[in-house]
């Protein structure tokens, strides 16, 4: 089973962040949380990598309902969507696919807020990258779609 959705987008990586930022907005998610990767593995291993950042993006009725049905859901929130650059032009988009929420509980109920979720999210990454190049997959491609 995937695990995440993904695109691929043409743009730069603080543009990036803030497209994605915006889009999850427009479906009505708040960022919580933000992890920066880079920076966090610089200062604590001393490692390089490409920049990447974590948002911790919810949506409170969501959340809510998703509480209601099965408060053990709690472990899988936010909905944690992650920027990476793979070059200074072109970056990977990917999401933690809110179906997957649903192998972990047998909840109608979180089962309609999964799949919920997963529309918004989904529009929100073809918002950054055009309708023709969000996917679910668990590892991006090099090409426009994944």
């Amino acid at each position: 089973m995937s695990y995440t959705l993904s695109t691929t987008v043409d743009g730069p990586y603080d543009e990036t962040v803030g497209a994605v930022r915006a889009a999850l907005a427009e479906q009505g998610f708040g960022v919580l949380t933000e992890i920066d990767l880079a920076a966090t593995l610089k200062a604590k291993l001393d490692v390089d990598i490409a920049p990447q950042v974590i948002l911790g993006a919810c949506r409170p009725p969501l959340a809510y309902q998703a509480l209601q049905a099965d408060p053990s859901v709690a472990a899988m929130l936010p909905c944690n969507v992650v920027v990476r650059a793979l070059d200074p032009s072109r970056c990977v988009v990917e999401a933690f696919d809110p179906d997957a929420m649903t192998s972990f509980s047998g909840s109608d109920a979180v089962r309609t807020v999964a799949e919920d979720a997963k529309q918004r999210l989904t529009a929100a990454l073809r918002a950054v990258s055009g309708p023709a190049s969000t996917s679910t997959s668990s590892s991006p491609s090099p090409s426009k779609e994944s």
